[in-house]
Formats: structure tokens, sequence, C-alpha cells
């Protein structure tokens, strides 16, 4: 397995539209590509309380790019996040980054 760990830092007071977009619109479409989360989180302590970070269980780097490009140029995902941005931009920046899990890992 690969994990995704990817963090969304926000505009300032955006976090609630951008998890309730995820959960309202990007995870049943998610479900449709077959894209699995194994988790999401805000951020009670850290450098911001405007991160969603999620990680995201992968069988391969090559089954990763398939199924995400495919929800990426979903029409309707892209009409339905152009909804959602309609008052504003809602993400400032986004970071990405494939872990392995390691031979002790409670995750595999």
């Amino acid at each position: 397995m690969v994990y995704e760990l990817r963090i969304y830092r926000c505009l300032p007071g955006r976090l609630p539209a951008l998890t309730k977009r995820f959960e309202t619109i990007t995870l049943p479409l998610w479900e449709r590509h077959g894209i699995r989360q194994a988790g999401f989180w805000t951020t009670l302590v850290g450098p911001s309380n405007q991160d969603l970070t999620y990680l995201l269980a992968w069988e391969s780097l090559a089954e990763r790019e398939r199924k995400w490009n495919a929800f990426q140029s979903d029409p309707e995902w892209l009409a339905a996040r152009a909804g959602t941005e309609k008052d504003g931009q809602i993400v400032e920046t986004i970071s990405s980054s494939f872990l392995s899990p390691t031979s002790f890992s409670s995750v595999q």
C-alpha cells in the first residue's frame, strides 16, 4: 500500500466551506471513482488551525494516477468545485506526500 498525506491550508475563515465540500460533494464522488480515504483531521494544536489533513490509501502509484486523474477531470467535480468557490477561493495551499509503511507499522 501507498498512503498519500494531503494537507489543505484554507484562507482565513474558509475551513467550514472546505469540510462541507468534502462531506457533501467530494466523498461521494471519490466513492464512485474508487478512491479510498483512510481518515480526515482538522488541527487542534499546531502551526495553523485552518488546515484540513487527510490520508488516501492506494494499492500503487499507478492506481493513484489513474483514479485521481479521472476524478480531477470529472465534469461533475469541476462544476461542483466551481459552485463552492462562487464566494471566493477556499484553499490557499495544498501539500501532498506519498508514504510507504515501515515493516513495524500498524497500518500496512
